[in-house]
């Protein structure tokens, strides 16, 4: 039986958790995976060193969170009013105003080829968007808006590359228009 104390500091732990988790996201835009040190996020979130590693015992486990927890706002925009194929378009589109996010993405997605927990949660987020977005492209397809002879599955890995890619073009130059080119494709594949 928990008692209402041990509710108590059960919230407040997790409330402090998702202020360290944000902070980290704020430093890990802002200076890149590399260059953020444990000492800094402690710095700006308040706490002593050995209070950060009580949360978090190593800056893989303090990423980790980071990601899941873009995840689920991924997770809530795909599952949101509009279609999965039309969210990622204005998730694409929203992208320039969070440049350091962008950047840490992008910079996280080239560093998972090299560490294994990072490469799996990857994995996993690829294989959600697949998914959402091939059941998209599906139902498009029975309602006759989108071409019947479009694998969905590969439909949707094409969606993802341009959306992906155009992060890259994006960073190397801001003037890109990222979700214009993935709004491109997705009429390509539309019926006409």
């Amino acid at each position: 039986m928990t008692t209402q104390t041990g509710r108590t500091r059960y919230a407040k732990g997790e409330a402090r958790r998702e202020a360290i988790v944000a902070v980290a996201l704020g430093c890990f835009a802002e200076l890149g995976y590399r260059n953020t040190s444990m000492r800094e996020i402690a710095r700006r979130a308040e706490l002593s060193q050995a209070g950060l590693l009580h949360h978090f015992t190593a800056k893989e486990d303090l990423f980790l969170a980071v990601l899941r927890e873009r995840q689920q706002v991924d997770a809530r925009d795909y599952g949101g009013e509009e279609a999965p194929v039309a969210s990622l378009i204005q998730a694409v589109r929203r992208n320039p105003t969070i440049p350091g996010l962008v950047r840490l993405y992008m910079t996280l997605l080239g560093e998972a080829v090299e560490n294994t927990s990072v490469e799996s949660f990857f994995v996993a987020r690829y294989d959600f968007a697949r998914a959402v977005l091939a059941a998209d492209i599906r139902s498009a397809q029975r309602a006759g808006t989108a071409r019947a002879d479009l694998d969905p599955e590969t439909a949707a890995q094409a969606l993802i590359a341009v959306a992906d890619g155009m992060q890259v073009q994006w960073l190397l130059d801001e003037r890109q228009e990222m979700a214009d080119a993935v709004e491109l494709v997705w009429n390509l594949m539309q019926q006409r």
